[in-house]
């Protein structure tokens, strides 16, 4: 893919740090992009695209 995420679609930090994820939404298929921290406690994401919510 051309275009990868650089920020967590969670919070927003940069993806920089080891242990980060890069996957597909599970709706549309747009990147989106988990840093550590949101991995770790779950947070909730929503995609730019089409507004799905996952954990």
């Amino acid at each position: 893919m051309a275009n990868k995420v650089e920020k967590c679609t969670a919070c927003g930090k940069r993806l920089v740090d080891s242990g980060f994820a890069r996957f597909p939404c599970p709706s549309c298929g747009r990147e989106l992009g988990r840093c550590v921290s949101c991995r770790q406690q779950s947070n909730p994401y929503t995609c730019p695209k089409c507004g799905f919510v996952g954990p």
